[in-house]
């Protein structure tokens, strides 16, 4: 078994590039990181550490059969993997000072994250516990309004409304002007009106990559909430999606939430797989 690191993007985009889009599903988390790091949107990071990332090989000679990247601050990202390479790479950075945390499917990021807490002592507590869906037949709700791209004039409104959301998935220090910037620009980000033409609901909708898309983040104000204007606004991106030619298209949802884990089956989105998110703390 054999990791390698690197601190090239092309390089990591050259070695593993084949084996992350052979399974864009359940690699979409870094497939996106990958794409907007060569676009030069890294705006979950800290522009002054390089991003870092690696492939395993379970031999020399093999095919690339796991991956990584991490943007610090934020934790590592674990493609799909066998276990016994997300504990061997836990071993090769016990002396990383900034592995924060670490996300993935569940059994490699539990994995890596019991090997990591033998190593270096750290508590590793569960931030979130996700579960990855995968549309299938759409099922659009009879919600009165519709669906928009959000423009520049809407910075106003969406800054807020992605600072909200990210205090409230535990993500405070995200960069809620620079993700409404560049996603609005890319447009990748989409607004609900309601019948009255108020802005009632947001998602975001990444770029098509290998046939892959993935939805998120979706977010109701307080004050707007109860009227299925997140099931609006999902099925229509959903919508856009199919139209951008994506094949498959993902959300994550928090397991912890019930009703969001509700309404998007009953707009057609069925499960994929489990994963985890685990935070490290010296």
């Amino acid at each position: 078994m054999t990791w390698t690191f690197t601190d090239s993007l092309p390089e990591y985009r050259t070695q593993a590039g084949d084996f992350l889009t052979a399974y864009p599903a359940e690699n979409t988390v870094l497939l996106t990181l990958l794409h907007r790091l060569e676009q030069g949107r890294l705006t979950g990071g800290d522009p002054g550490q390089a991003p870092r990332h690696g492939w395993w090989r379970p031999s020399a000679d093999a095919p690339v059969a796991g991956a990584w990247l991490q943007t610090p601050p934020q934790g590592i990202r674990l493609s799909t993997m066998p276990v016994r390479a997300a504990v061997e790479l836990a071993d090769l950075l016990a002396d990383a000072p900034d592995v924060t945390g670490v996300g993935g499917g569940t059994a490699e990021a539990r994995a890596f994250a019991d090997a990591w807490a033998a190593h270096t002592g750290a508590t590793a507590t569960v931030h979130e516990e996700q579960r990855l869906y995968r549309l299938g037949e759409l099922a659009v709700p009879a919600v009165p309004g519709r669906l928009r791209p959000a423009t520049p004039d809407d910075h106003e409104l969406l800054v807020p409304w992605l600072a909200a959301f990210f205090e409230f998935v535990g993500f405070p220090g995200f960069d809620a002007v620079g993700i409404a910037t560049q996603r609005t620009l890319a447009g990748e980000f989409f607004i609900w009106e309601d019948e009255a033409g108020r802005p009632v609901s947001l998602a975001g909708l990444s770029q098509v990559i290998v046939g892959m898309t993935r939805i998120g983040p979706v977010y109701t104000p307080p004050e707007a909430r109860g009227h299925g204007y997140a099931s609006a606004v999902t099925a229509g991106i959903c919508e856009v999606a199919r139209e951008r030619g994506a094949t498959e298209v993902l959300l994550y949802t928090d397991l912890a939430n019930p009703t969001s884990n509700s309404i998007y089956q009953k707009i057609g989105f069925r499960p994929v797989a489990d994963s985890v998110i685990i935070n490290f703390r010296k």
